[in-house]
Formats: C-alpha cells, structure tokens, sequence
C-alpha cells in the first residue's frame, strides 16, 4: 500500500523540526554537563546589583562596572542604575558610585572607555530608560571622566537605536554598537531568538550621525576592537562564535575575515592590552532566562580566553554556585575581574 502523502510530508516536517530543535538545545549547552574549576582563587565583592558590563582603564587600574537592577526593571518598578569605580591599585578596593544623583531614568548596559593619546578619557554607556507606557527605550549617553569624576556631556537618540546591547569607542566622539535584534520585544523578536533568524545589525556613529556597518547578524552581542584599532570583534551568542572583521578607520568600512568558535555563549569582550579577548560567557544558555525571573535558578559562568591567533581556552567554568550569569570578563596582571547579569556583585579573581 502507497503511503498517504500528506502523512509523509507531515512525518518529513516532524523530523526537520526535532533536528532543528535539538541542534539548537545542543549549541545552547542543554546537554553539557557543568563542573566548576578555576585555577586561581576568587571572592565576590557586593555593592553592583546586576554588573553586567565592566572595563579597566589601562592606565590607572580604575575599573569601570556597569550596573542595573534587572529584575526591578521587568518588575515594572525600576531603581536608579549606577556607574561605580573599583580601583584595583587600593589595598582593600570597594564599589565607589560615579553617578550618585541619576534616577530611574539611568539603566547602563553596555560599557565603553575611550582612552587618548593626550589623556582624554570618555566613557560611552549603553542605556535603557524606562518608558512611560512600559518597557524600555534605548539611548548613548556620553560621559567625561575627569579625575575620578563622571561628568555627563551628552544623550543620543535615534530612530535606528532599537536593542542596543554593548558599545566600543574607536574615538573621542565615534563608536560602534550591536543591535542584537531587527525587531523590539514581541512575536517578531521571538521568531528571531528561536529561529536564529538574521537581520541583526551593528551601527557605527561618527560624524553624520548613526550609519549601518554590518547587517544580517544573529544574535550580535558583545563587541570590541583590537589595541590598534584594526579588528573589530563581535561575539555571536547563540552561534558560539566570535567574529573577526578587518576595519578600516580612515574608512570606517569592516570586511569579515573569520569566525572562530568559541566553547560557550559569548556575551561582552574586553581586550588586553596583547591584544587578547577575554569574554564572559554562558556554558547553558537556556539557563539564562529562568535565572534571570528567580534568583534560586542559577545559571552556569564562564569565562573564555582568546588570542588573537584563534585558540580559545576555558580560564573558569562554575555551575551557578559561586557566579550565576556571568557576561563579563576583564584582566589586568593576574587580577581578573567577572561580571554579571542579574546578582548583586563582581567576581575579584587571582590567577595563577
């Protein structure tokens, strides 16, 4: 007897969908199995409730922490982020609040330090102020800092500023920036995440205002550049990848010349001054969610290494216990410094 062929292709639709889901549990970690180690020793310092991005001057030592209490933010009653100081050069460094007078209306994400060759140094800061009729707005605020102060210069805003994530300067007055989504919150963006739909874009703001550098991205997360300002790197989340771009800065153009996978979910990218990335990343990706609605939820850290010739090495791996959500890693000496999404805290880490 002929098989009815509605039932085939019903049955051939039926496999393509568990293949597809099952890869994409595969790449998010949903079958790994998670057992810390960490060669050096770390504690947690408190005092920066959701510290998802961080940078350190390479100068001074000061590092950066961006903050933002998540949870109260999705709860509908939002408090003031912060920008807080932690100076790695103190004998005993605490979180020192760099903008005690913002209100509700300052939700830093994403982070960035623009250090000049005349010691100039401005900080670019991803934000996501609340919204009257609900959900959250995006903008670039502009910041000087001028002996251990933080002083606001200016607010950006524009029509294709949707989703913004993190933010690199390449400039007193330019930067690059992810859009880790086409579309804002809703059915589309759903589509997007769960179909690894592309469309996803990094903008580039210089002189005329905000452009489109690259396009068609999935999922475009973390991103930075190399100590000579010639290679862009964008980490690829649900990819598991970091992709390397050839840039030109007189043009300000990018050409993809690799993309180098990465044991984990890459979230933001710092770089030493060797030019190696050191990237806060998620082992278990689907972990993410569930830890950021209940604290009691953890979500595995992790915290990747790698050169600029392309080998990736696993530096710490935890199951949620001492971290949970990590996406932030930053390195000066031996001292590295973790972040995270939703907790309250920073990593300071030894290493041997």
């Amino acid at each position: 007897m002929r098989r009815h062929p509605i039932l085939t292709a019903l049955a051939v639709v039926v496999l393509l969908v568990a293949g597809f889901s099952l890869r994409l549990m595969w790449r998010a970690g949903a079958f790994r199995s998670v057992e810390s180690s960490f060669a050096g020793t770390c504690r947690l310092v408190k005092g920066a409730v959701g510290s998802e991005d961080l940078t350190i001057h390479p100068r001074s030592g000061l590092a950066l922490v961006s903050a933002c209490d998540r949870r109260a933010l999705m709860r509908g009653a939002p408090v003031p982020g912060a920008i807080y100081a932690y100076d790695l050069e103190a004998a005993s460094p605490t979180m020192v609040n760099l903008t005690p007078d913002a209100d509700v209306s300052f939700q830093p994400h994403g982070i960035s330090l623009w250090t000049g060759s005349d010691g100039r140094d401005v900080l670019f800061v991803v934000n996501h102020p609340p919204l009257a009729g609900g959900g959250t707005g995006n903008t670039v605020e502009i910041f000087d800092l001028e002996a251990g102060r933080l002083v606001h210069r200016a607010t950006l805003t524009d029509p294709s500023l949707i989703m913004l994530n993190d933010i690199v300067a390449v400039g007193a007055d330019s930067f690059y920036v992810t859009r880790t989504h086409e579309h804002p919150p809703g059915f589309r963006q759903s589509l997007e995440t769960y179909l690894q739909l592309a469309g996803a874009q990094v903008l580039f703001y210089g002189p005329g205002g905000f452009r489109t550098a690259l396009d068609g991205l999935v999922f475009p997360n973390g991103i930075n550049v190399s100590p000579d300002g010639r290679t862009l790197y964008v980490a690829a989340v649900s990819q598991l990848a970091v992709r390397v771009y050839d840039r030109d800065p007189p043009a300000e153009t990018l050409a993809l010349r690799e993309v180098v996978p990465v044991p984990g979910g890459p979230d933001n990218i710092e770089v030493a001054p060797d030019g190696t990335l050191w990237i806060g990343a998620h082992p278990k990706l689907l972990r993410v969610a569930p830890h950021g609605e209940d604290p009691a939820e953890k979500s595995p850290s992790q915290v990747i290494r790698l050169t600029a010739e392309g080998e990736a090495t696993e530096v710490l791996l935890d199951d949620g216990s001492l971290m949970s959500g990590s996406s932030v890693a930053a390195v000066r000496g031996k001292r590295l410094l973790v972040g995270q999404i939703f907790d309250d805290g920073i990593l300071d880490c030894t290493m041997p």
